[in-house]
Order: structure tokens, then C-alpha cells, then sequence
């Protein structure tokens, strides 16, 4: 596979990967603000789920290259 493509799909791999974990933090901050919390909450517990959603993508993507390699 030629260099060019393997870079391609790695930026949009880790595009995806960013936007869906963006997606999550701002869901958590959204709701967190909704039930009440601070905004240093709010922000705090968006962060938290950006972290997280960020290392659970990793680790998906660890594991599946380890399955197909």
C-alpha cells in the first residue's frame, strides 16, 4: 500500500477519533450542567470524558490491530 494512503486513513482515523470524543465531552458537560453542577464541574467532568473516550479508542484500536496483524 503506498505511503500516501496509509497517511490518509491514519488522519482520518485519528479525525474520527477526535470528533467522537469531543462529541462525548461536550454530551457530559451538557448534562452535567443540566443537573445542576458548577461550570468548573461541568467542564471538569467534560474533560474526564474526553480522556476517557480518547483511551478507549486507543486501546479498540490497539486491539484490533493486534487481531489483524
Amino acid at each position: 500500500m503506498p505511503i500516501s494512503v496509509v497517511v490518509a486513513v491514519t488522519v482520518l482515523a485519528v479525525s474520527v477519533a477526535v470528533i467522537i470524543a469531543v462529541l462525548a465531552a461536550v454530551t457530559a458537560g451538557f448534562l452535567a450542567r443540566r443537573e445542576g453542577a458548577s461550570p468548573a464541574a461541568a467542564v471538569s467532568r467534560a474533560g474526564m470524558a474526553f480522556a476517557a473516550t480518547l483511551s478507549l479508542l486507543a486501546l479498540l484500536t490497539t486491539t484490533v490491530r493486534d487481531l489483524l496483524g
